[in-house]
């Protein structure tokens, strides 16, 4: 089998004959400049054969030229069946014949030059082989070994095409013994099995075992027309008419093409490791309106020449035609495309649960884990831990990313962990880094992606680069690619709110200042309330004064995947780099294609019957060198992880049956292993198509009650405090920002759309998503979003349906009487420059309309239509929060307060799921046709005994303790005090607590700094006095007037008493605050006619 070997000083890869290293396989072939090696060989021992039937066409022909030999071919864990005439052996033999007479002619010329040099005769010029030349077939030759060791007889193919007038059934033993026999001559001879007309019988390529992009299925070679000109032809190749009339001149050439599970792929030639073009299979449109049946992938083209066969391949925004020498090859290559493209439940082309590309993962024991960080630190860490461990290829995509960024702080004892340090250290390594950077529009960001770009494409030739989109040519202006990705070695990948940019590390205590510069250096000090960097030239200079102005603390989350969905959403990194690349750079050979891979994907891989598992065991003995990224503590250790082996090719039919539900259900929850076993059964629930906003998902089973409600909870949560790392159990992170690492249920989710990805549909299944877990939520939903911009049904401005569902929710339970709470999270001003009275701060006050226009202002507001229905009791089903820090700017400085930018995008359900990801609650982010976004939601495996309004409840791992740690964050909790917000419904948690401390927090923040936004400005006028009453007092302040005074005026039994700010402000916990719901209710904050936001589109502010 073909792998990838490292040449030093060069950062190329080139195939070689080496045994595979999985860890090592690349997702791309690498262009090469390098002299390739001598020989490629496919395969490195020897393959075997067996006839499986002999057929003829006509009963009464006895002619054996015309049979057909059905053969099952088996190398290593592959098998794969080809049905071959008796003509192709004939033409192979004499293939194979050809090749031999030429080799024994150049040696024989060797020979006779070589004597004529030793008698002084011949010139004393080098030999020039033939190898070194151009020829229209190139034959490796192999001088090293005899020219018998290459030759099948001739006798041996006698058997197989000399008539034998004997009995039918007879003639079929005998032709199946000649086969078998004349197979086993050229099938026990690596070099013979090797050649290039052997492996074109075979049908076979460097593709065909590489076991990251799955079984073998078809392979042959087509014509294409859709390339550029291939170096490899020339005029040699034309007919002899084409001198006077240029017939051949029509743009088609032969390509061999490769078919694989997720992918369509096109080589220059069998031996060829620079894939051409690859068509990477996506969901494709339904016939009819209903969302019902597919359209096909593959379909057979009629041409105006009869003797032309030709079938189109349209997936995404794409078609191609090909063409084959016959129908019978058309009607083939048509009918394995949509197999492997279309077979439901697994194939890539149909649509998944919410209408998602990808299939929910975790329903067998697939490996699929998760594990959780809130805030860069604990996520940063991770990354460069992951990225330090890389051996094959990284890949990045962000929205903004800043080479300079430090992964560790200090940053002054941790140089290293610098980004382009980190990618610098890999790339002279060998391993391949693709980065993919939104190209944003430059009058309206600040980010500089070019100066990003240049600076990554300095650090080493291993490092690649592309921007996206070109927006003259795209017409793309108002949209962005917003995903945030880390994805190392397909076996890791990290996804979440966190950018590797400026201003996203921080810690659980959220300072808000650093001087002298320990943690956030340069620009990486950020606040961009007060000011956004003007000038990248110098990254480690101050944008702001660290003695007047704080940062503003980054409340995030990330989560790390394993195992399935980790591939998924490298094959959406795969796809939106492909489309990329044919955008911007069709013809630059430094920027490569990348295929996706395919072994631990597809569900139909964990079925293995007993023979292959026996054939296997040497794959998977191997394989257990391999490293893991294992979960995160403090430091990550390796831990051992077995390969999933494909399955064989004729085992995918039945396994694409096996039994798989679209949700979830508590008994198999529990411990029940799935047998490796290939499945008889048909689906036990159809893949459900996606209807309208809300999927069916009536299994999903989110916290079902338990069955003994008279079970006592323990309330001590031991398992939180000493949660399973891998194989270690260490205690919790003090600030509890890295969770532990458990087995889910998962499925990625995005937002794309044809400008973003190619795609020929849109995909909305994050919207889908969100909608339906709300809808099947049982008592409680907790949100942490950047914004929250949302409507009705019938709003015709705001068209994601997220409130939609919370309204009907709420008023189910009102109606049922039952106790249900929403929580929600969000900034308390919006994170771009400009006071909320500012000339130049329109957009900051038409992103609080609308999200006010959303909570609370107007006949489209979800406070509004509750408590028309419900009166007061509204506020018991839903409350909005935000989160706020304080501290000294320095040694001696002032005490100041900001806001923590919330930026995570998250939502739990019932302790038992969670939803994280990039996306923000607008319509930006959940259309799917504009920005694009990714996420996962993660559904609970793993249960542990929890409580849920004052009954025991099963709650899950993950999603339990995500909560506990993000409330514990916010409310000022320590572990030992977890247990008392255990129970997030009960009013001992959410009255007692959780309000009680948003409400004390939001009165002492308001009573020393007089801090905006707050309740009591209800207009502009308001907060133009408020400032001016604050100058009087204050020589400075902030944008947000976040400067307390020295010393802060309290008025006791009718006196004046003057205490230090700090002593108040140790009275706050945590960081919750509420959310000021009255701020500026007197004001239209939308844009007016003198503002430039007037003339823009209201679509860029929701």
């Amino acid at each position: 089998m073909a792998s990838e070997q490292l040449m030093s000083g060069t950062g190329h890869r080139y195939h070689s004959i080496q045994e595979p290293s999985p860890t090592k396989m690349s997702s791309s072939f690498s262009f090469a400049t390098a002299p390739a090696p001598e020989i490629i060989r496919i395969f490195d021992e020897l393959p075997k054969a067996t006839i499986v039937s002999v057929s003829r066409p006509d009963a009464g022909d006895i002619s054996p030229i015309l049979l057909t030999y059905t053969i099952l071919f088996r190398y290593k864990q592959f098998k794969w069946r080809l049905v071959k005439k008796a003509s192709h052996v004939f033409y192979l033999h004499f293939a194979l014949k050809k090749r031999l007479l030429f080799e024994e002619i150049q040696e024989k010329q060797e020979q006779v030059k070589e004597w004529l040099q030793n008698l002084g005769i011949g010139d004393n010029t080098p030999v020039v082989h033939d190898e070194d030349e151009p020829d229209d077939d190139p034959v490796p030759l192999h001088h090293e070994e005899s020219v018998r060791n290459r030759d099948v007889p001739s006798s041996a193919a006698l058997g197989v095409i000399r008539p034998v007038l004997v009995r039918q059934s007879s003639m079929s033993d005998r032709a199946k013994v000649a086969m078998q026999e004349y197979l086993n001559h050229f099938l026990g001879n690596l070099d013979i099995v090797n050649s290039r007309e052997v492996c074109k019988f075979l049908e076979v390529s460097t593709l065909s075992f590489l076991p990251e992009y799955g079984p073998k299925l078809k392979e042959d070679y087509v014509m294409v027309k859709h390339l550029p000109k291939i170096a490899k032809d020339d005029d040699s190749k034309k007919c002899c008419a084409c001198s006077w009339f240029d017939c051949c001149n029509d743009n088609w050439q032969r390509v061999w093409a490769v078919l694989k599970p997720g992918f369509l792929a096109l080589l220059r030639d069998p031996f060829d490791t620079k894939p051409l073009d690859i068509i990477v299979f996506d969901v494709l449109p339904p016939l009819d309106g209903n969302g019902e049946g597919r359209v096909s992938l593959a379909a057979e083209v009629k041409e105006r020449n009869p003797l032309r066969h030709a079938f189109k391949v349209t997936c995404g925004n794409r078609s191609i035609r090909i063409r084959t020498k016959t129908g019978a090859k058309v009607k083939d290559w048509v009918a394995a495309i949509n197999d492997a493209g279309l077979r439901p439940p697994e194939g890539w082309c149909h649509p998944h649960r919410y209408g998602s590309f990808a299939p929910p993962r975790g329903l067998a024991e697939d490996g699929s884990q998760a594990q959780w960080f809130i805030d860069g630190m604990a996520a940063f860490d991770a990354i460069a831990s992951s990225i330090e461990d890389a051996k094959s290829e990284i890949f990045i995509c962000g929205w903004w990313l800043c080479p300079e960024l430090y992964l560790r702080r200090p940053f002054h004892a941790h140089a290293s962990s610098r980004l382009d340090a980190l990618l610098e250290a890999k790339a002279r390594q060998g391993v391949q880094i693709y980065i993919l950077l939104y190209k944003e529009v430059a009058i309206a960001l600040k980010i500089n992606s070019v100066y990003s770009k240049n600076k990554l494409l300095r650090i080493h030739e291993n490092v690649r680069v592309l921007r996206y989109p070109d927006h003259f040519s795209s017409g793309v202006y108002l949209w962005s690619h917003h995903e945030k990705l880390v994805i190392v070695d397909h076996n890791i990948c990290f996804i979440g709110g966190l950018d590797l940019c400026f201003g996203r590390y921080d810690t659980s205590e959220h300072k808000v200042g650093d001087r002298p510069p320990l943690t956030w250096p340069g620009k990486d000090y950020y606040n961009p309330r007060e000011s956004e960097p003007n000038s990248w030239e110098d990254t480690m200079k101050d944008e702001l004064d660290r003695g007047k102005y704080p940062r503003m603390p980054w409340h995030d989350v990330h989560c790390a995947l394993w195992g399935p969905p980790c591939r998924d959403i490298a094959r959406h990194f795969v796809q939106r780099w492909n489309y990329a690349k044919r955008n911007k750079a069709p013809y630059e050979e430094a920027i490569p294609l990348l295929m996706p891979q395919q072994h631990m994907v597809i569900p139909h891989y964990l079925g293995r019957n007993q023979e292959t598992e026996s054939e296997s065991k040497t794959f998977e003995d191997n394989s257990k060198n391999m490293k893991r990224q294992d979960s995160f503590s403090s430091r990550s250790s390796n831990q051992d992880i077995p390969l999933l082996l494909p399955q064989e090719a004729e085992e995918l039919s039945s396994s694409y049956g096996s039994p798989m539900s679209v949700g979830l259900d508590t008994t198999t929850r529990k411990g029940v292993s799935f047998a490796f076993r290939k499945s008889k059964t048909e689906p036990l629930v159809a893949d459900t198509p996606m209807k309208g906003f809300v999927d069916d998902l009536d299994a999903l089973n989110i916290g079902k009650k338990p069955s003994d409600l008279k079970k006592q909870l323990t309330t001590d949560l031991e398992w939180w405090e000493t949660q399973e790392r891998g194989d270690q159990v260490s205690l919790v992170e003090e600030d509890g920002s890295v969770g532990p690492r458990t087995s889910c249920c998962c499925q990625i989710i995005r937002s794309v759309s044809q400008w973003s990805a190619g795609t020929s549909q849109i995909e909305e299944s994050i919207h889908c998503a969100y909608c339906s877990l709300i809808e099947k939520a049982e008592h409680f939903i907790y949100i942490e979003n950047q914004f929250f911009i949302s409507g009705l049904s019938g709003d015709e401005v705001i068209r994601n349906r997220v409130l939609e569902a919370l309204y009907h929710r709420i008023l189910r339970s009102y109606k049922d009487n039952k106790c249900f709470r929403v929580i929600v999270v969000i900034p308390l001003l919006p994170g771009f420059q400009g006071g909320i009275d500012d000339s130049g701060a329109a957009s900051v006050r038409a992103i609080m309309h609308w999200q006010y226009r959303t909570i609370c202002r107007g006949q489209e507001s979800i406070l509004h239509n509750l408590c028309e229905r419900l009166g007061p009791k509204a506020h018991d089903y839903i409350s909005f929060y935000g989160l706020r820090a304080y501290g000294k700017l320095c040694d001696g400085g002032p005490v100041a307060t900001s806001q923590v930018y919330v930026h995570s995008k998250i939502m739990i359900i019932d302790d038992c799921a969670a939803l994280i990801g990039s996306a923000n609650i607008n319509d930006r982010s959940l259309l799917g046709s504009r920005d694009s976004e990714i996420g996962v939601l993660i559904e609970d495996k793993e249960l542990v005994d929890s409580c849920m309004g004052g009954k025991p409840w099963k709650a899950g791992k993950f999603a339990l303790s995500l909560r506990l740690s993000l409330w514990s964050e916010h409310l000022g909790l320590h572990q030992g005090e977890v247990n008392q917000i255990i129970d997030p419904i009960s009013d001992s948690t959410y009255r007692d607590i959780w309000v009680a401390t948003a409400k004390m927090n939001t009165t002492i923040y308001r009573d020393v700094f007089s801090c905006v936004p707050n309740d009591l400005i209800h207009s502009r006028s308001a907060f133009r006095q408020s400032m001016a009453s604050l100058k009087e007092k204050l020589s400075h302040n902030t944008i947000d007037f976040g400067i307390a005074p020295e010393k802060i005026e309290t008025y006791l039994n009718g006196d004046i008493k003057k205490t230090d700010p700090m002593g108040r402000l140790k009275s706050v916990r945590g960081h919750l605050v509420s959310f000021p719901l009255d701020f500026m209710s007197e004001e239209d904050l939308r844009p007016v006619y003198k503002e430039s936001e007037y003339y823009a589109s209201t679509h860029v502010f929701h």
